[in-house]
C-alpha cells in the first residue's frame, strides 16, 4: 500500500459512498493498522487488472479444480468472516467493513465464490459487481489453490455465452485487484496506468454482464 494511491479520508463509509466510489475508480480501505482509524479512499496509480483472455490456468490448478465443487453467494458471511480473520498476514478488514458489505451483499451488489471440497469450505473470494465490473476485495484459502481456483471460476462465469446475458449492450468484463501482487501475477494479473484503467473503467459500467451474471 502506497500513500501516494490515497485520494480522500472520511470519518466513515456508507454503501451510497462506496458504490460511487467505485463507479469513480476508488475503492475503501481504513488508513490505520490493520484497517482501522479513518477511512481511506484508494485509487492506485498502477492498477491491478485481469482482462478478458489473460487468465492463466496452469496444470496443477486444472487439476486441483477438478476436485473442487464451486458455488456463488451461498455462504456470503463465511467466506467475507474468513478473509477478515485477524490472524492473517496483512489484515485490514474491520467490523465496520466487515458489516457494510455483508450489507452490500443483502442488497445485491456484494457477492462471493465459494470452493469447497469434501463439503467443507476450502476457500473463496468476495467483491462488488456493478455493470460489467467486478471489484474484488479479498480471497483466501484453506487448502492449495482454492483461492486461485474462486478466481478462475469466476472468470468462467463471466465468459460463458450461455450466462444468460445476451443483450448486445452486456459489456466486456473488468476484474479490478486494485493492486497486482505476485501471486495474482501468476493467474494473469496485469497492471495498468491509472488512465487505462479509467477508460476500461468506463466501458465496463456500460456493460451489465458481472451485475446480471452474479444476481441470477
Amino acid at each position: 500500500m502506497d500513500l501516494e494511491d490515497l485520494r480522500a479520508v472520511t470519518s466513515t463509509a456508507s454503501e451510497p459512498q462506496v458504490l460511487s466510489a467505485y463507479r469513480a475508480g476508488l475503492f475503501p480501505m481504513g488508513i490505520g493498522r490493520g484497517g482501522t482509524g479513518r477511512m481511506g479512499w484508494w485509487a492506485p496509480r498502477r492498477r491491478g487488472v485481469l482482462l478478458p483472455g489473460d487468465l492463466r490456468v496452469s496444470k496443477s490448478l486444472r487439476k486441483s479444480m477438478r476436485a473442487f465443487d464451486f458455488t456463488v453467494d451461498t455462504a456470503f458471511d463465511d467466506v467475507i468472516r474468513a478473509c477478515a480473520d485477524p490472524s492473517r498476514a496483512g489484515a485490514w478488514i474491520t467490523r465496520e467493513i466487515l458489516d457494510l458489505y455483508t450489507s452490500l451483499h443483502a442488497h445485491g451488489w456484494a457477492h462471493s465464490v465459494e470452493v469447497w471440497k469434501d463439503g467443507r469450505l476450502a476457500g473463496g473470494l468476495y467483491g462488488v459487481a456493478i455493470g460489467s465490473l467486478f471489484a474484488g476485495e479479498s480471497m483466501f484459502h484453506r487448502e492449495t489453490d482454492a483461492s486461485k481456483a474462486a478466481l478462475a471460476h469466476l472468470v468462467g462465469l463471466l465468459d460463458d455465452p450461455s450466462g444468460g446475458v445476451t443483450s448486445a449492450d452486456e459489456g466486456e468484463w473488468l476484474i479490478d485487484t486494485q493492486w497486482q501482487t505476485p501471486h495474482l501475477a501468476t493467474l494473469g494479473v496485469s497492471e495498468i496506468s491509472g488512465l487505462k484503467y479509467a477508460a476500461r473503467l468506463e466501458s465496463a459500467l456500460r456493460g451489465n454482464r458481472a451485475q446480471l451474471i452474479l444476481n441470477k
